[in-house]
């Protein structure tokens, strides 16, 4: 199995809906986690409404905090894009893709539609760029 892996800080936001979309159309062979550098208690509320308005229920979805197994274990990892810059995975991960997504933390339903359906956009070019079908 392939790990690809979506950090961003709180791992409560863009790394959990890449995760979320990610398993959706993930191929055969492929598998996702996210996780990061200071994970939050919770998935934002307003990404879990946002995800449940397409059909995915993040429900059981939780935080993780980045460990040196999970990035040792990746085929692929992506930052999501930082505002805080101590704490930014770039710093910790080396061949990093970086799509400099907008946090949604503190957004409106509306602007965090706008961010899950360019998170959506990304993760079927990077499944694309794989050379395999999605489903």
């Amino acid at each position: 199995m392939k790990k690809i892996l979506f950090v961003c800080v709180e791992n409560a936001g863009r790394s959990q809906m890449a995760e979320a979309f990610f398993r959706k159309y993930m191929p055969k062979g492929f598998e996702a986690i996210s996780a990061g550098t200071k994970p939050s208690t919770q998935v934002n509320p307003i990404v879990f409404q946002a995800m449940k308005e397409i059909g995915i229920d993040m429900e059981d979805q939780k935080p993780k905090y980045i460990s040196q197994q999970i990035i040792d274990e990746s085929e692929i990892a992506i930052n999501m894009g930082c505002i805080d810059k101590e704490a930014c995975p770039v710093l910790f991960i080396k061949d990093i893709l970086d799509w400099q997504v907008s946090d949604p933390k503190g957004k409106s339903i509306e602007e965090v539609r706008i961010i899950r359906d360019q998170i959506e956009k990304k993760v079927i070019d990077l499944i694309k760029s794989f050379k395999v079908n999605i489903s």
